[in-house]
């Protein structure tokens, strides 16, 4: 359950939900006019206002790119404000892409450089094939210059993590969202406890320095 609307737009929340367990299924079977409560998290959001004036790169897998998508539609409003928007987003194959009517005009858009991949292709693909860490020398970074803001799944994040470094990325110049490792998200569980970071209260978007030591040892 991700918030991906247009920010902006403040008089409505949009949301993209995959329904795979019973809330998500519960949801997925509403009808219009039926009432929804929702809570938390009560963290960190993105942090647009340290991206101005630099490149925003945006790194997403699967349905990673649903709560990013709300940084994509500030910063092409906010257009003047970016040297560089960047957007690089794979899928295992080419029906687990969200929003392709609007990947496709994304992709059309020249206020945004676009760079899609998949892991297995269909017939009707013509575009990259291969994980999404592929696509990062593909967009030829400027290394002091960009601001990295990721989700997806970990292992993917890993991966990208790894690639980014041998670039020139600092540690503090990179983003994560962990919020696939929410629970209640108001901070009652204690299920996300990521290290010394609960991520509901102090997360979900943590500065990869801030979580180095913890992002990389299993079962954390």
């Amino acid at each position: 359950i991700s918030i991906s609307g247009d920010p902006e737009k403040r008089h409505s929340f949009v949301y993209t939900i995959r329904s795979v367990g019973t809330v998500t299924r519960a949801l997925s079977t509403l009808q219009p006019g039926e009432m929804v409560g929702g809570r938390g998290p009560y963290g960190n959001p993105w942090p647009i206002e340290v991206a101005k004036g630099k490149d925003l790169v945006l790194v997403a897998g699967g349905i990673g790119l649903a709560p990013l998508r709300p940084v994509l539609y500030h910063a092409l409003a906010q257009r003047n404000q970016y040297t560089r928007i960047i957007l690089m987003y794979g899928a295992r194959d080419p029906d687990g892409l969200l929003y392709q009517q609007q990947l496709h005009t994304w992709q059309e858009c020249q206020q945004l450089e676009l760079f899609q991949t998949v892991d297995v292709a269909d017939s009707q693909w013509d575009g990259n094939v291969g994980v999404v860490t592929s696509l990062i020398k593909k967009a030829n970074l400027s290394a002091s210059q960009s601001i990295i803001m990721m989700c997806g799944p970990e292992i993917m994040m890993r991966f990208a993590l790894l690639e980014l470094s041998s670039t020139g990325v600092a540690d503090d110049q990179i983003y994560l969202s962990m919020e696939r490792n929410m629970k209640c998200a108001i901070g009652f569980c204690g299920r996300c406890q990521y290290g010394p970071t609960f991520l509901c209260r102090n997360g979900p978007v943590l500065r990869y320095d801030s979580i180095r030591p913890f992002f990389h040892q299993r079962e954390m």
